[in-house]
C-alpha cells in the first residue's frame, strides 16, 4: 500500500507492506531510494509495521475473503469504499481508544488548536 503525506513541507511517498523482510533486501532498498519512496519499516524491522500488519489482516477478513470479485475494477472499487466508507469513518479502534480514525484525527486536531 501506497500513501502520500507531507513531512517537513515536503511530499513523500511511503510504501507500507505486510509481506515482511523482503522488503529489506539491499536491491529493493536501491530501487526505493532511487524513486525516493519511503519505507515503512524503519530499519527493517517488522514491529515498526504492526499498525500496517493489523489493516492487512483487518482488510482480508472482513472485506476481501468475504467476496469473489470478477474484475480487478470490482476489486478496488470495494476496497476503496470499504476503506473509505466504513474502516476510517465508522469501525471503531482499540488503538485509537475505540474511536474511528475520523473522530481520532478531528479530535487531535481540535486539541492542537487548543493548545
Amino acid at each position: 500500500m501506497f500513501r502520500g503525506v507531507s513531512l517537513n513541507g515536503n511530499k513523500v511517498v511511503i510504501h507500507h507492506s505486510d509481506r515482511g523482510s523482503q522488503y529489506t533486501s539491499n536491491s529493493f532498498k536501491l530501487l526505493y531510494e532511487m524513486h525516493s519512496v519511503k519505507l515503512s519499516m524503519s530499519e527493517g524491522s517488522c514491529y515498526d509495521n504492526a499498525a500496517m500488519e493489523s489493516f492487512f489482516h483487518t482488510l482480508k477478513t472482513e472485506l476481501a475473503h468475504l467476496n469473489k470479485y470478477s474484475t480487478r475494477r470490482e476489486a478496488k472499487r470495494a476496497i476503496f469504499e470499504y476503506i473509505e466508507g466504513f474502516y476510517n469513518r465508522e469501525r471503531l479502534h482499540s488503538t485509537l481508544g475505540y474511536v474511528s480514525p475520523e473522530v481520532f484525527e478531528e479530535n487531535y486536531y481540535k486539541q492542537r488548536l487548543c493548545s
